[in-house]
């Protein structure tokens, strides 16, 4: 899969606006069939950053959630801020 086709969309909860400001983590609603491995690939080839950790979780509707730690010479708020998301 392509980039474009794992990353669906950020999305901006106040959760997830306490995690980028606390945890430098972004939150974005990804491709099911993603694996951590392709999200990783996929953040880091869109958004020209180091992602250090993925987790994902499945939502009640049935969409894939992926929480992303990024390194920590990278600022979760400057990706924010060029998505228009913050």
């Amino acid at each position: 899969m392509k980039a474009h086709e794992i990353i669906l969309y950020p999305l901006m909860t106040e959760e997830a606006s306490r995690l980028i400001e606390t945890e430098n983590k972004l939150v974005f609603i990804v491709d099911r069939r993603a694996n951590k491995k392709e999200v990783k690939r996929a953040v880091e080839e869109l958004y020209d950053v180091k992602v250090e950790k993925v987790n994902t979780c499945i939502t009640p509707k049935g969409l894939k959630k992926a929480f992303v730690k990024l390194e920590p010479t990278y600022k979760a708020a400057d990706v924010a801020i060029k998505l228009g998301i913050l």
